[in-house]
């Protein structure tokens, strides 16, 4: 197996999904061929007539016949039996390659089709993806992330690079924490945007995404461009009252939300604390709040 990528790849993509569909698509039009996908249900089926038009759908024990690359694009969950069965079945064979697109996993989950001699590379698309055509200009100026056995990494920066992507290596033994800091920063922002849309709705201001649209903005931007040197708000005053004030009303409201509110105040204090933004005698006075009255009521 030669350690660059050919100039055109046979393509076979296991599960139709947002993943598989739109990574089947941006390779197509890379210059690669799609020889077939499996697509069980309506919207997977919808999925692969939009984004692959004319593109066979078959089985699972069909679809790799023809491919030099066989893309699995299943949910987390059911990766390791799905790699398990396609190897078994014969669908993955020696001399593929086998990619997964899975945050979570590296090589570890591809070992059942690297003993069948296919090559196993993780490849992860650092973007939430909708299955649209929209996606495909977004994936230019992504991040990836890879993981690829020694000799094979310039394979798998390559299959990035054509779609406009950068490779980041991603090492087997971090990519748990990877994705675990990733579904941090990504999930839980959108969690934390749209639940503090209902609490601005509930606190009767109008146009609450008009409110936090540039506020949100603005901060992720800063966070990324001055670290905890970046932080605003009362906890970089040492504000305690009016940390107390806000549970207080949250724990009415929402009292989800003040748990949150709570958790994610120490870890600003802990944070800001060991960056020298606030001194000992403000963490204090925000942590006494945070763990104050209002908070023992949730």
């Amino acid at each position: 197996m030669s350690d660059a990528a050919p100039s055109r790849l046979r393509i076979a993509i296991v599960g139709c999904g947002r993943a598989g569909a739109v990574l089947g698509a941006a390779w197509h039009r890379a210059g690669h061929r799609i020889t077939a996908v499996t697509a069980r249900s309506d919207t997977s089926r919808l999925r692969a007539e939009a984004l692959l038009p004319g593109t066979p759908i078959l089985d699972e024990s069909d679809v790799g016949a023809d491919a030099d690359l066989v893309l699995v694009a299943v949910p987390d969950r059911v990766l390791p039996e799905v790699v398990e069965r396609l190897t078994s079945m014969g669908t993955i064979r020696a001399g593929q390659f086998v990619v997964h697109p899975a945050g979570r996993y590296g090589l570890e989950v591809l070992e059942p089709a690297a003993r069948a001699g296919a090559v196993p590379l993780a490849l992860h698309p650092a973007l939430p993806l909708t299955g649209t055509s929209m996606d495909l200009d977004r994936l230019a100026g992504s991040v990836f992330g890879v993981t690829a056995p020694d000799g094979m990494r310039t394979v798998a920066e390559a299959l990035v690079v054509e779609l406009g992507a950068e490779p980041v290596w991603i090492p087997e033994r971090a990519r748990n924490g990877y994705h675990a800091a990733l579904t941090f920063a990504a999930n839980y922002a959108m969690t934390l945007v749209n639940e503090s849309v209902d609490l601005l709705a509930d606190a009767g201001a109008e146009a609450p995404a008009r409110i936090l649209g540039p506020l949100v903005r603005a901060s992720v931007e800063t966070a990324l461009e001055r670290g905890d040197k970046g932080q605003t708000g009362p906890i970089t005053r040492g504000d305690g009252s009016t940390v107390a004030s806000h549970l207080e009303w949250l724990s009415d409201q929402a009292p989800l939300a003040a748990q949150a509110y709570r958790s994610l105040g120490k870890l600003t204090v802990d944070r800001l604390l060991a960056a020298g933004v606030i001194d000992t005698h403000q963490a204090s006075d925000v942590l006494h709040a945070l763990e104050g009255a209002a908070g023992d009521r949730l």
